[in-house]
């Protein structure tokens, strides 16, 4: 019986690290994006996953209206948010 737990304990110990080493930290960094993108306010400056950068100019359940540099607006889902880079108070002038 010995022999038995003898070779499965180093498959418990490498999954255990796997777990503390993989899987625990993509789980945080999970977390932290779903609550950033629950987080979301009107004014906040954002980079989407496409690499475009804007304001948040209103937001309702699942989309996000970013407006542009030239004053476009573009719709976005809000899982298309990839980080906020400057947290707004508001209204936010683009005008040049």
């Amino acid at each position: 019986m010995s022999g038995g737990i003898g070779t499965i304990l180093p498959l418990i110990l490498m999954f255990v690290l796997f777990y503390f080493l993989l899987i625990r930290p993509q789980q945080k960094r999970q977390k932290a994006v779903r609550q950033m993108q629950s987080d979301l306010k009107k004014g906040d400056k954002v980079v989407t996953i496409g690499g475009l950068h804007g304001f948040v100019d209103s937001i309702d359940d699942s989309n996000v209206v970013i407006k542009c540099g030239d004053g476009s607006r573009l719709t976005f889902d809000r899982n298309a948010i990839r980080e906020v880079t400057a947290a707004g108070e508001g209204s936010v002038s683009l005008s040049k």
